[in-house]
């Protein structure tokens, strides 16, 4: 990490940031490149313990030559991103150790960096509070859609916050992947017994276990069509979507079976509209719940309501299946 705001100047290689190698730069453009660029959060907090919270806070901000009004206005608002507003003429001697990476987490936010990296940001914290952290930075994230590269020895934290994981050993790369790619498919005798006892199933969302529906309706099908795909396919039921994939709801075979006398009622009037549909990211557990009240499969959709796959209990069942080696 500290190669790449050259806090350690690499031996070989290069560091490319927006097209531009950081290795090159001069003095002064690496003052800039850093001032405008990287925002760092430590692992031993590394407040200065003379200064209040928000002048804490303030510090990368004077350092721009920032007005002292803007200065104080930015400082506040990252501490209330942090849930810190009104600790700020509080000392860091006076606050826990939890609150204290806040205050270090609030100072990194407030110059608005483009890149956030965090140095073991977390682990000197009590495993309680470190969680706690460890949702306060999601839930930033949610908001702040910042790019941050966070250093951790902990594969459970790694896995719990990381959208990708570098796994490393001896200085050399020996895996890149999302937490699922990792768990599910290690790509080394050292990354497999490094995952070995993590739960997969903390990493397991629909993304990872969806299937592609084999077929679908359109809302304007005959009824005895459906049926005559449905009896052929073997199928219980059936999702519909219109012309673009958009998901508009599901058909049973029972209801159909019903009609069948009366081949003329459109598709429509035995859709079921109201189902649970869920995206890539639901996770396991989100899985499980929906599936303790629904007997049909789960449609995976994007956020224009396309259907992109479908997820049936038995598409969890040999995931977990997977894990035990079955």
């Amino acid at each position: 990490m500290r190669c790449l705001n050259r806090l350690f100047e690499p031996t070989a290689g290069s560091v490319t940031i927006n097209g531009e190698d950081i290795t090159v730069l001069n003095e002064e453009g690496l003052r800039r490149f850093r001032r405008d660029t990287f925002g760092m959060v430590f692992q031993q907090f590394a407040l200065l313990p003379h200064r209040s919270v928000i002048a804490n806070v303030e510090f990368g901000l004077e350092i721009r030559q920032l007005p002292t009004a803007e200065r104080a206005e930015k400082a506040r608002q990252a501490l209330q991103l942090v849930g810190l507003e009104g600790w700020e003429e509080a000392y860091p001697g006076q606050l826990s150790g939890g609150m204290q990476q806040r205050v270090g987490l609030a100072r990194a936010l407030a110059v608005d960096p483009e890149i956030l990296l965090m140095d073991e940001a977390f682990s000197a914290l009590d495993p309680l509070i470190r969680r706690d952290m460890q949702d306060e930075l999601l839930a930033l994230q949610e908001k702040m859609q910042k790019t941050i590269l966070f250093v951790s020895h902990d594969l459970d934290e790694a896995v719990r916050i990381g959208d990708r994981i570098v796994l490393m050993k001896d200085g050399a790369i020996v895996q890149v992947g999302t937490p699922a790619e990792i768990l599910t498919s290690p790509a080394s005798g050292y990354v497999e017994q490094f995952v070995e006892d993590v739960n997969i199933a903390k990493v397991l969302t629909a993304r990872s276990i969806l299937t592609p529906p084999h077929s679908t309706a359109s809302p304007n099908d005959a009824l005895t069509d459906v049926l005559a795909k449905m009896d052929a396919l073997n199928f219980k039921d059936m999702l519909v979507v219109d012309a673009q994939q958009k998901l508009q709801g599901m058909v049973r075979r029972t209801d159909l079976m019903a009609l069948v006398d009366k081949p003329g009622v459109p598709l429509a009037e035995v859709m079921q509209c109201e189902l649970p549909r869920v995206t890539t990211q639901t996770p396991l557990p989100e899985l499980f719940r929906l599936f303790s009240a629904w007997s049909g499969p789960l449609p995976v959709i994007d956020g224009h309501r396309r259907l992109l796959g479908i997820v049936r209990k038995t598409n969890i069942m040999r995931a977990l299946a997977r894990e035990d080696g079955e």
